[in-house]
C-alpha cells in the first residue's frame, strides 16, 4: 500500500514542467530569470528578411499587419551566479530536440543589442522622457517602491 502511494507521487512529479535550459554563455552555469519576457515585433520588411522570409512576402506581411510578432524570440533579464550580476539577453527558442530522452527545447542567447529594444513592446525608454526633470524622475521611482 505504501509503495503504491509512493509510485503515484513519483508519477505526479514527472508531470511538472522542467526549468528552461538557458545557460550563461561565459561560464556555462544555469541562468535564473529575473524579469518577464518582452516579445519582439518586426515593423519593417528588412527585419523579416533577416529571419528568412522572402522580400515580397515580408512586404505583404508588413503592409497588411503593420507589426508582425516574431515567434520564439524575446528579451529577458537573467541573473548569473558566477558573474553576480543581471544582464539582458536576446533569447531565441530553437526547435525541440529529436532525441527521445531529451525532448526539451534548446535556446540561443546573446546579449541584447540596443536596436532590439525598439522592437520590444511594453518596455519603457531606458533614458526616460527627456522633458522630465531628474528630480521628478527620482521621486516617481521612490513612490513606485513605497506602493503609494
Amino acid at each position: 500500500m505504501k509503495d503504491l502511494k509512493l509510485l503515484k507521487r513519483c508519477e505526479r512529479n514527472r508531470k511538472r514542467s522542467k526549468r528552461r535550459a538557458i545557460y550563461c554563455p561565459i561560464h556555462g552555469c544555469y541562468l535564473h530569470s529575473v524579469s518577464q519576457k518582452y516579445k519582439l515585433f518586426a515593423s519593417h520588411p528588412g527585419q523579416l528578411q533577416r529571419k528568412g522570409i522572402g522580400r515580397q512576402n515580408a512586404k505583404i506581411l508588413i503592409a497588411s499587419q503593420t507589426a508582425v510578432l516574431l515567434e520564439n524570440e524575446w528579451l529577458e533579464a537573467f541573473w548569473c551566479d558566477e558573474c553576480q550580476q543581471t544582464k539582458w539577453y536576446h533569447v531565441e527558442k530553437l526547435a525541440k530536440s529529436t532525441d527521445k530522452n531529451v525532448g526539451r527545447a534548446s535556446y540561443s542567447i546573446s546579449l541584447a543589442p540596443s536596436y532590439l529594444w525598439k522592437q520590444a513592446v511594453g518596455v519603457d525608454e531606458a533614458r526616460g522622457n527627456p522633458s522630465v526633470s531628474e528630480f521628478t524622475r527620482r521621486h516617481a521611482r521612490m513612490a513606485k517602491y513605497k506602493n503609494f
